[in-house]
């Protein structure tokens, strides 16, 4: 999968907030928001500070314990579709 060795970058028209129960994403160009719940929010907080996807996904298997390679797999389509969405 290449989209793990890849930076993540959030682009500029795109801002995010955490708030009590969820993490919400606005998109400034078309004024739809999106709500993650804690999981995805983490995998965002992750992807936010990392190199690339590969390390965020890292991240995200330690603090859940669970298995590199299916955390991979699901954090690649977490940013597909994001960029699906435009953000």
């Amino acid at each position: 999968m290449e989209i793990l060795d890849t930076r993540p970058s959030i682009p500029a028209h795109v801002v995010h907030r955490a708030l009590a129960d969820e993490t919400v994403i606005l998109n400034l160009q078309t004024g739809r928001y999106h709500g993650l719940n804690p999981t995805a929010a983490k995998i965002l907080e992750s992807l936010t500070g990392a190199s690339t996807v590969r390390a965020a996904a890292a991240q995200v298997a330690a603090h859940y314990g669970r298995p590199t390679g299916s955390v991979e797999q699901d954090v690649a389509r977490f940013c597909r579709d994001l960029a699906d969405r435009g953000l």
